[in-house]
């Protein structure tokens, strides 16, 4: 069976420092992974790699410029201390190889700066140090070696947040640090070494992004350095040369700085190169973030210099100075309006946004906030003013329970991040489709762990809360997935438009849509009454032409929640829905015969169905109903599987057949294949998935495969093809095997595992098939701990 990507979705790590955009190609850190994505596609593919060898969350991605236009070469630095370096050729920006792995720190690396034009290059570390190296290639590139040419130990000690180099004169190049506190260190190379040279105060909180550029785009300009702070202010520097001093900066006297401006020091720092000596100068304050700032970078934009900054406050700035006065403003800001800073993220805040980067031609930017999810504006000179354009959204945690709907239209996942997302595919009129979060149904308070599809229209997860929530999808979704994705629903007349969190809660309210003239009514002689504003939502907000941004999915497009399963006593481990929607089974996390119990809800009335059932002794840690309803089958950490059976009077299942020593190890996972005969297959930490046939009298092994890891995810398709069963399986190293079985020789399975560039980085939580695919157009739904969704074509090869 040959296996290939159909679509990737993953978050970006909170770290300013995780991103780079070169060309054609956006690396960004994705837990222990680097993901690769083209911003400026037209086809909107979204993540077409991940890079996987980092074994900790990658801290740290730059390009490094090379002389060659044929190969470009990525640095990655990560919290498992070691400094990675990748080569690609242009013509294939996405196949990228890993060629060197470097581990001289101790410590996470922080923070890559790279000399623009040159093969030197800085790594920052919270061992308290930063190594200066060099690249050494032939010219080529068919060889390349690192060569470490210096350790600078910082004094006083403190954690290098962020380096910024620059290329002082012919002979010398002058390199920036700060970090864990409030001043910056200047060093100046002089024969091979840096040395520090000044130290620049002002700043009062640790300082969080340095960025040097020339002022004008001539060679000997005067370099000019932005620093960025936790104190919510960006402070710009001048490096001049020569024995005289700059004309003094006019900004300094800008009456918007008030009683800040005694405050402004205009010390002087004179610092010498090998041939030169340079002044270091105070230029200017910027004034306008209300909170943290993160990222500061430079761009010579149509003949101005310009420099974006992103903040904690949610927006993201342009600066660029005014002709007339030389005082520094704002230009351009996007993002949220601050009147939403401090709501929680049920409400919708951003967070913040971590990352802001300008495109090679400098007129798209992209920004990365705290839900993992990339936002994207590009400027349009007709209209004067920046848009915002589809981006990719994704996990920022382990993603543990994957779902498709009924008829295979959307996918579902939920995981550790407290969030349940809907993909689908856009389908556009010009006949090309993309893969798209279109809703966040549920924005959580405690991390979920399992979900499965009740109808087309409602789902059901389970939390460490140790109840389980159902959910109905709202209006105003119905209609957008049925515009922009062809999905159809029958059941719109009686869904409520939209829903919403109410402040300090954790269940989701349907909310009504009112028109863009109507008035919002509020009741003014009783205030206890008055409508909350939250609760009313714009018609107008629903009606989208594309895929949502991320601002709408964490606003809008929740799902109302209509009712609550009690009776666990612990973290929800496992649920599954019967194949005629009838019935809920669950399980939870559980040390005794008390608490590893199944029970069973009805869906007409959501009432539960006694007596529990009981057979297990530890975790029930899957629940499958076979394609019939005829039987429910149970795994659990007890290493044994049981074959529930439904009584012919009711829905009551009870105890058929069990197996106490179905594996060696726990069992992990379970499904049932198409077969008339009754046949399921089991999966487990002892490396093996065993196939298993239910007789008349007793149930037999049929057929087992070995497989090289704990194997914690199985799934069989859902069709017969050519007299074959397919079944996939994920294990804890993330391979995915597909295996082949003829009807009547279970024990031969012929196994083909897919691609490891293809696979996750860490363990699979569950794999799916998606319904309704025909032979040819087979496709699996792959979730695991890398915080991943994955979508892969299955087809004969």
């Amino acid at each position: 069976m040959h296996v290939s990507s159909a679509f990737i979705s993953i978050g970006g790590n909170r770290n300013p420092a995780a991103a780079d955009w070169e060309e054609r190609v956006l690396a960004f850190g994705a837990d222990n992974s680097i993901a690769l994505w083209d911003p400026q596609d037209a086809q909107l593919h979204g993540v077409q790699v991940l890079l996987n060898g980092h074994t900790k969350a990658v801290n740290a991605v730059k390009f490094v410029s090379t002389q060659s236009p044929s190969v470009s070469i990525l640095l990655s630095g990560s919290a498992d201390n070691t400094l990675r370096v990748w080569r690609a050729r242009r013509d294939e920006p996405f196949k990228f190889e890993c060629i060197k792995t470097v581990s001289e720190h101790s410590s996470p690396i922080t923070r890559i700066a790279a000399l623009p034009g040159s093969v030197v290059f800085a790594t920052g570390a919270s061992d308290g140090t930063v190594k200066i190296w060099k690249l050494v290639h032939d010219t080529d590139y068919s060889s390349i070696d690192v060569e470490l040419s210096q350790t600078i130990i910082l004094s006083p000690k403190y954690f290098p947040l962020n380096l910024a180099l620059a290329q002082l004169d012919e002979n010398s190049i002058i390199l920036a640090i700060a970090g864990t506190r409030s001043t910056i260190q200047i060093f100046v190379s002089r024969t091979d070494s840096f040395q520090l040279s000044a130290t620049l105060t002002g700043h009062e909180g640790w300082v969080r992004a340095l960025a040097f550029t020339r002022e004008t785009t001539e060679a000997n300009s005067d370099l000019i350095l932005a620093s960025a702070s936790q104190d919510k202010y960006i402070r710009l520097w001048r490096i001049h040369r020569g024995d005289e001093l700059p004309t003094a900066s006019s900004a300094l006297s800008d009456p918007t700085l008030g009683g800040l401006s005694k405050s402004l020091s205009n010390k002087v720092h004179w610092i010498v190169s090998a041939t030169s000596k340079y002044s270091v100068t105070f230029e200017a304050l910027l004034l306008g973030h209300e909170d943290w700032i993160y990222t500061a970078s430079w761009r010579h934009r149509d003949g101005k210099l310009q420099l974006l900054s992103t903040s904690e406050d949610n927006s993201l700035a342009i600066w660029e100075s005014d002709p007339a006065s030389g005082v520094w403003v704002c230009i351009t800001r996007l993002g949220e309006i601050s009147a939403q800073k401090g709501s929680t993220s049920a409400t919708g805040s951003a967070g913040g946004f971590w990352i802001g980067l300008w495109s090679p031609d400098g007129n798209s930017v992209v920004s990365l906030g705290r839900t993992g999810s990339w936002r994207k504006w590009t400027y349009s000179s007709a209209e004067d003013m920046w848009t915002q354009r589809v981006a990719i959204t994704g996990h920022v945690r382990e993603v543990k329970g994957v779902c498709w709907s009924r008829d295979g239209s959307y996918l579902v996942t939920t995981g550790s991040d407290q969030t349940t997302r809907l993909y689908s595919q856009w389908k556009q009129e010009h006949s090309s489709t993309s893969w798209h979060e279109f809703s966040r149904p549920q924005i959580h308070g405690y991390d979920l762990n399992c979900i499965d599809a009740v109808s087309d229209s409602q789902f059901i997860s389970g939390a460490d809360e140790k109840l389980l929530r159902v959910f109905d999808e709202p209006k105003g979704v119905a209609q957008m997935l049925y515009k922009l994705c062809d999905i159809k629903t029958t059941t719109t007349a009686e869904l409520p438009d939209a829903a919403n969190i109410p402040v300090l809660g954790l269940s989701n309210k349907a909310i009504q849509a009112v028109g863009d003239d109507e008035p919002i009514e509020i009741d003014d002689e009783d205030e206890r009454e008055a409508v909350d504003p939250s609760s009313v939502i714009r018609k107008s907000t629903l009606e989208l032409s594309h895929p949502p941004f991320e601002d709408h999915l964490a606003r809008h497009l929740l799902w109302p929640e209509t009712e609550k399963l009690y009776g666990h006593g612990y973290e929800i481990s496992a649920v599954a829905v019967s194949r005629d929607g009838k019935l809920v089974a669950t399980a939870c996390r559980a040390s005794s015969v008390d608490h590893a119990v199944i029970r069973l809800y009805d869906t007409k009335d959501w009432l539960e169905i006694k007596s529990p059932l009981k057979s297990h002794s530890l975790t029930v840690t899957s629940l499958k109903f076979s394609p019939d309803d005829m039987y429910l089958l149970s795994v659990g950490r007890d290493r044994q599987w049981v074959v529930w059976e439904r009584s012919t009077e009711s829905a009551q299942y009870v105890l058929k057949y069990s197996n106490p020593k179905g594996h060696t190890r726990m069992i992990l996972d379970a499904s049932w294949t198409p077969l008339n005969q009754p046949t399921f297959v089991t999966a487990g930490r002892d490396k093996s998935v065993k196939i298993w046939q239910i007789t008349d009298t007793d149930v037999q092994l049929k057929g087992t495969i070995a497989a090289g890891a704990a194997v914690t995810a199985v799934a069989c398709n859902t069709q017969v093809i050519n007299e074959r069963v397919l079944l996939a399986f994920g294990t804890e190293n993330g391979e995915i095997g597909i295996g082949s079985v003829v009807v009547e020789a279970f024990e031969k399975v012929e196994v083909s595992m897919a691609h490891a560039d293809l696979t996750p980085a860490k363990t699979v939580n569950q794999i799916v098939w998606r319904p309704g695919r025909v032979k040819g157009e087979l496709q699996l739904a792959v979730v695991s701990d890398d915080t991943s969704v994955q979508v892969y074509n299955v087809g004969e090869g």
